[in-house]
């Protein structure tokens, strides 16, 4: 859709997202783009990406939750040239924070983009870093307007060969007081270099400077669609990246959650996710871009007969689905935009019923978890991660009414003569009960659902600490008001302190504890040894960092079979030996052939048939 702004072209996007490999891009990017797991581009960077390639000035009206940052970051990467060891390209942010999280993701973007660089400047920073990186010959440099200027001042930052300026959030930084720095850079910046300006709102300052920097702009607005769900309960988290699983099994286990959507913005991510959790002893499954059709509609189909609890998938293959009666829906990773936080969250909460969202959050996201509450008006609020006394509580209650309500239906057989030959034996009754409801805890799955498998031995979860789950700021609580610091921080306490949730990751002899729903399996460390298992070879060993825990949940997972199947495991320096059962070892070395353990595409053999040392 056309419309005109001040004698300008203003281009309407709303929810269209193509795929990057439409977009224009080099083969160096598309391979970044794929190594950081995303699939297509956000309407932002549909709209804006082949635009900014033409080299024509860009007005962009959108903010932080709408996944901006790779709209400019990957045109702009696009420009540089790695033999021109100077400053291409400079990106100005109103704050530390931003300037930041814009460098990391550039980077990332630029990883297959040989010899180019860049650096964030910022104050409260070493100036010294900072001289240190600028003299080496950066190309992209992304900085606070007052640390940019005074570099410039000092000589430090030279301007140039300049080719691209992108100000990011220019209202805040206009806010802020930065409008004479501002304009103090954009004049010492060469007349031929391209200007792209992004802000949530174009107030008539902005509209002065882009009428006096700017050269006949492409305006481009996202409009936001993004409503609150008002059935829905939304909660987020800050947890540590590494404690995201510990937490996520604990809020399963504590809420009895047995049918919901585990959304993780990566396809590695996803495969990494359901081998824990199915390691773990949950019921899931996955869905990605890398699964065909068919193998999309019969996990659908078996999502919605119930014979799995969790659909693990990132955005691109969970659009659309059609699934009624979820009771969670889990951001295992933040969405790149309020759009497709709020299509996720919706999946749950519907025809009337209430529906619950948990959000996890690590560090910078908590700017962008920020900007999507503003800009989408989200009603979400902070919640507090169990501890293992809480989850073995929710387990003993649930466990406790499945035996209560047995008893009021009297859905079970009668032993009256074995318990006769107990109490004739002089056992009392009460020790009778406790015996058999420990016999029973020790082999159902939590909240007494059916007896579950022996599990792989894994690695324990990191320990959730006050470093991993912090107090939240105020912007985070239900949304008031409109003016809100990410800096400032209730006085509520954080989640438990780090000796108490140390002591619910220890059991009774003062050893780690894997997780609520797994089992401790231990196996031997020699293969071929065991009647009945044939022995496969595999390419991955100790200079890969592979685990028992990381080979039992890969074939657990990928062939769906009981961790049972699985036997001895022998781990070389470059390979590993693993027995599994003689009748499932065809399918196993079928199953894995070509499957990614650690970044290397697995070649399984059977071990009888391989000549490899």
């Amino acid at each position: 859709m056309q419309a005109r702004r001040g004698g300008e072209s203003l281009a309407l996007c709303g929810m269209e997202k193509r795929p990057f490999s439409e977009l224009g891009l080099t083969p160096d990017i598309l391979k970044a783009v794929e190594k950081m797991g995303f699939e297509e581009a956000s309407p932002i960077q549909t709209a804006v990406i082949p635009v900014a390639l033409t080299g024509k000035d860009i007005v962009g009206m959108s903010s932080t939750g709408s996944g901006k940052t790779a709209a400019f970051a990957i045109p702009a990467i696009e420009r540089v040239d790695p033999k021109i060891r100077a400053v291409q390209v400079l990106v100005l942010c109103p704050t530390r924070e931003l300037a930041v999280q814009v460098a990391e993701e550039t980077g990332k973007l630029a990883h297959f983009k040989r010899g180019v660089t860049g650096v964030p400047i910022y104050g409260g920073q070493s100036y010294e870093r900072q001289f240190r990186a600028l003299a080496g010959g950066v190309q992209v440099v992304i900085g606070t307007p007052g640390r940019v200027m005074d570099h410039m001042e000092r000589g430090t930052l030279k301007l140039d060969q300049l080719k691209l300026v992108v100000l990011d959030e220019t209202d805040r930084m206009l806010d802020m007081g930065f409008r004479d720095d501002i304009e103090h850079i954009l004049k010492a910046t060469p007349q031929t270099r391209q200007l792209m300006f992004f802000s949530a709102t174009i107030p008539r300052m902005i509209q002065d400077l882009i009428g006096r920097y700017s050269k006949n702009p492409e305006w481009i607005k996202i409009e936001s669609v993004a409503q609150n769900a008002p059935q829905v309960e939304q909660v987020w988290f800050e947890v540590d990246r590494r404690s995201k699983i510990e937490a996520l099994t604990r809020l399963i286990d504590v809420n009895d959650f047995r049918y919901g959507i585990i959304f993780c913005s990566t396809k590695i991510m996803v495969d990494d996710l359901d081998e824990h959790l199915h390691s773990r002893g949950y019921l899931t499954d996955r869905l990605h871009g890398d699964i065909t059709q068919a193998q999309r509609d019969r996990v659908m189909q078996k999502f919605r007969e119930r014979k799995f609890e969790f659909l693990v998938a990132t955005d691109v293959a969970a659009r659309g689905l059609d699934v009624d009666d979820l009771e969670v829906v889990f951001n295992f990773d933040l969405p790149n935009d309020a759009e497709d936080y709020t299509h996720r969250i919706g999946r749950t909460g519907r025809a009337g019923r209430k529906g619950r969202a948990f959000t996890f959050v690590s560090g910078q996201e908590l700017y962008k978890l920020q900007s999507m509450v503003r800009w989408a008006k989200l009603d979400v609020r902070r919640g507090k991660i169990p501890s293992l006394d809480e989850v073995d509580e929710a387990r003993t209650s649930v466990f406790f009414e499945k035996i209560r309500a047995t008893l009021e239906a009297k859905n079970f057989k009668p032993h009256d003569r074995m318990i006769d030959r107990l109490l004739d034996q002089g056992y009392a009754s009460t020790d009778i009960c406790s015996a058999l409801i420990h016999l029973l805890q020790g082999t159902s799955a939590p909240g007494g659902g059916a007896i579950a498998k022996p599990g792989p031995v894994a690695k324990p979860a990191p320990v959730l600490t006050e470093k991993s789950v912090k107090p939240a700021p105020v912007w985070a609580k239900p949304v008031a008001a409109p003016k809100v610091s990410p800096a400032a921080a209730p006085a509520e306490t954080p989640v438990g302190s780090e000796t108490e949730l140390e002591r619910d990751r220890e059991d009774d002899d003062g050893h780690p504890e894997s997780g609520p729903r797994k089992s401790k399996y231990d196996r031997p460390a020699r293969t071929g040894r065991e009647p009945g298992y044939a022995t496969v070879f595999l390419n991955v060993g100790r200079k890969q960092i592979v685990t028992p825990a990381d080979i039992v949940g890969k074939i657990a997972g990928v062939t769906r079979l009981p961790a049972t199947i699985v036997g001895a495991i022998d781990i070389h320096q470059r390979h590993t030996l693993v027995d599994v059962a003689e009748a499932e070892a065809d399918f196993v070395v079928k199953k894995l052939a070509g499957i990614k353990l650690k970044g290397i595409a697995l070649e399984p053999a059977r071990a009888g048939n391989e000549t490899k040392s």
